[in-house]
């Protein structure tokens, strides 16, 4: 017997439905926490002067660079060594995504913003929010560009006037021609993290020209037109005292390599459109920095603002997730009702947006100290900045990755498809907790910190904001941030044996505590200008992850998600 053709589907099945996918908006207007933070931090003249820059971020961020993104969803950046007749030439094709990316960054001043001492104190405010609208809808483009400003900022303050004036015009260019990005040389085999291990050498030829020769392991951004590493002069001794910083353009004027190899493009968990390289240096050219040793001295300013980037990176990273998993909510259909309509999902997304609130607070208290500092504000604390820095970056790397997770889980099934676009994010986040310091490297660091400095400078800061709170609506918060700044110097009061193998919990603790004081102090100024949403936030916060109240009584999270 014969089949019988097959019927077509009536319209109006529901098998014949497709279901919406999830829609970004205005990426600025839609960011509730960056608007509330933005108006309560800068003065009303420049917020207004800034704001049509904010605006177009957001609604390029939302719509022209995000479709970009998804329909260069599975490009990847291709390394060809050898050209057809036989010749190395180690060139790496970037994607249309990564090749636009840059000339973006350039126009919209994203490192020299930074630089601008028009805006002076809030230069660094004012830079990182433009940042934070770029970097989500870009696949990463904000790791160069972290790496460009760190380079901007040691070749500024490093007394080199002949290197300043060759590389400082390009780095802090708004011109796409004459704008450069610069790459970040550290990582070895043998070191890791450990760069005292460093086995690059370097020595001088018969001309006087310094160069370079090694191996480096993990290199970001290898297409960079400069790069600064680490290297060892000959004759120095062996640890972190006898390395040198170094100043490199890997290409010559003819775009060749110069005495450089590519080995490898490294293949990824993810940022897999940053072109991350192995590379052997056979006698590089290269130029002395500051000195001829304290390297690692000497890059650590570069190391601070990439760990404040991979910060921001961290929190506009959970506000992508959140934004796409609230649309999501609003148009997928189940159990007879919308996402959004049920209670529960409510509590979730609710969840979510209190993390990143948090996140988002203690990121942006840490850049505008930075803007401080680096303008000799004279309530500037650059002890306070230490502090901040290694504990910000590891806790909001942290939460981004839980937070990417629940993003998925939103979605169900769709969540671990890959051409949804989604398990991307999941995949990229996971290096935010990897790059520039583990989670245990970091917390180590905040110990180091301490015993520098000890913790008057940020208990300070913290109680100065908490005393800012003085209404009856924040008294809750004031009472459970007060506990939890005891909590935290009780814990310090122990040998160093115990505070090293607890060293993560209590930068954890440190970090959730600030989190919790900066978005307190968020809620009592917003609340002052009729914004209630900072403080949901913040009560949500305060309540589920310092005490433990798994019950929302009053409601609050149905008010708090989108």
């Amino acid at each position: 017997m014969l089949d019988e053709p097959e019927k077509a589907m009536p319209e109006d099945s529901p098998l014949s439905m497709i279901q919406a996918g999830p829609e970004l908006g205005n990426e600025y207007r839609d960011d509730w926490l960056l608007r509330a933070w933005l108006e309560c931090e800068l003065p009303t003249d420049l917020l207004a002067a800034q704001q049509p820059v904010f605006n177009e971020l957001g609604e390029r961020s939302g719509g022209e660079w995000y479709r970009t993104q998804q329909a260069d969803r599975r490009n990847e950046p291709r390394l060809t060594q050898w050209s057809p007749w036989g010749e190395r030439i180690d060139h790496i094709e970037l994607t249309p995504l990564w090749q636009q990316a840059r000339r973006w960054a350039a126009e919209y001043g994203l490192i020299a913003t930074g630089y601008d001492k028009s805006l002076g104190v809030h230069a660094r405010t004012v830079q990182l929010a433009r940042a934070w609208l770029f970097i989500p809808s870009t696949d990463f483009y904000g790791c160069p560009l972290a790496m460009t400003d760190g380079a901007a900022r040691i070749v500024s303050d490093a007394g080199n006037a002949q290197l300043a004036e060759r590389a400082l015009p390009h780095l802090l260019s708004r011109d796409p021609e004459r704008f450069w990005t610069s790459g970040q040389w550290m990582t070895e085999t043998i070191g890791g993290s450990d760069v005292s291990r460093t086995e690059t050498r370097a020595w001088r030829d018969e001309q006087g020209q310094w160069r370079l020769s090694g191996r480096k392991w993990f290199t970001s951004a290898a297409t960079s037109e400069m790069a600064l590493t680490l290297a060892r002069p000959e004759g120095n001794p062996q640890g972190s005292a006898g390395l040198a910083l170094f100043y490199v353009e890997p290409h010559d004027a003819d775009g060749r390599l110069q005495n450089i190899q590519i080995l490898r493009l490294k293949d990824k968990l993810g940022t897999r459109k940053l072109p991350t390289a192995e590379l052997r240096l056979d006698g590089a050219p290269a130029i002395p920095v500051a000195g001829l040793e304290r390297g690692v001295a000497a890059i650590t300013p570069m190391l601070n603002l990439t760990r404040t980037w991979n910060a921001v990176t961290s929190c506009t990273l959970m506000r992508r997730g959140i934004a796409l998993a609230t649309s999501y909510a609003h148009r997928r259909q189940a159990f007879g009702r919308k996402l959004i309509d049920h209670p529960l999902h409510r509590q979730t997304l609710a969840a979510m947006q209190a993390d990143f609130a948090a996140a988002a607070c203690a990121t942006l208290a840490m850049v505008a100290e930075l803007g401080r500092v680096e303008h000799g504000h004279p309530h500037a604390s650059p002890a306070l900045l230490r502090i901040l820095t290694p504990m910000v970056k590891l806790g909001t790397a942290r939460d981004a990755i839980a937070l990417a997770s629940e993003t998925l889980e939103c979605f169900g099934g769709a969540g671990y498809v890959e051409d949804t676009g989604l398990p991307q994010l999941l995949r990229d986040v996971q290096v935010l907790s990897i790059w520039e310091g583990t989670t245990n490297v970091l917390a180590l660091d905040l110990l180091r910190a301490l015993a520098s400095v000890g913790i008057e400078p940020w208990l300070k800061a913290m109680r100065d904001r908490l005393a800012g709170l003085s209404g009856e609506r924040t008294s809750e918060l004031k009472q459970v941030a007060g506990n939890a700044l005891a909590t935290v110097v009780k814990g310090l009061e122990n040998d160093a044996s115990v505070l090293e193998a607890n060293a993560r919990a209590l930068a954890l603790n440190l970090y959730r505590t600030t989190a919790l004081v900066e978005l307190s102090g968020l809620a009592g100024r917003a609340v002052e200008a009729g914004n209630e949403k900072p403080l949901k936030a913040a009560l949500h916060y305060a309540r589920h992850r310092f005490m433990l109240a798994a019950i929302d009584r009053d409601g609050l999270g149905q008010g708090l998600a989108g």
